[in-house]
């Protein structure tokens, strides 16, 4: 098992994550209140976009289903910006984990794994504009991508369970993504 866990972060690594590391899902943090942070809408996607809350779906639902697998591969990307003001790099380094997101995912789905489950970072960036907003049904269910953070998981103590900083320096955006599966 534990060269599986090897070539699964390899894999990662090897395409552009700072980090990665296979936990058991039992070292996962959920917690129901972080659906309240979406409904702040902070980032702008709540209702409007298919894996973001509400329509990603019930958050105790959701925890359970992350709760039924095995392992969790954690990555994470770290990016510099210019100043703590840099909306410009974050939003730049936003857009390059959500590619590495993709990437990782062609290359896992080709594993023999049984069953899998993507997450990343905020909403799924698949689409240039999510169908949600034109009242059209998702585009790509098979490939959409939801978040951490639906799924209620504290991302915080995430990174520390795979043995991640979850702030990385100051002038430093740090991102994750995951991939559920089981063996």
């Amino acid at each position: 098992m534990q060269k599986l866990f090897e070539a699964l972060s390899d894999t990662v690594l090897s395409k552009g994550a700072y980090k990665a590391a296979v936990i058991p899902v039992s070292d996962v943090s959920v917690d129901a209140s972080f659906r309240s942070l979406c409904e702040q809408n902070v980032c702008g996607s709540y209702g409007k976009n298919w894996m973001c809350p509400p329509d990603a779906g019930d958050i105790d639902e959701l925890m359970a289903a992350l709760k039924s697998y095995e392992y969790i591969l954690v990555y994470q990307t770290v990016s510099t910006l210019e100043d703590s003001y840099d909306f410009e790099g974050m939003a730049d380094a936003a857009e390059k984990h959500h590619k590495l997101m993709y990437e990782i995912r062609e290359d896992i789905e080709k594993t023999d794994l049984k069953r899998k489950l993507f997450l990343g970072a905020g909403g799924c960036r698949l689409c240039k504009v999510c169908a949600k907003r034109t009242n059209e049904p998702c585009r790509h269910p098979d490939k959409a991508t939801p978040s951490l953070e639906a799924y209620g998981v504290n991302v915080s103590k995430l990174a520390a369970a795979a043995g991640m900083k979850y702030i990385n320096g100051v002038n430093t955006v740090t991102y994750f993504g995951a991939v559920l599966f089981d063996i």
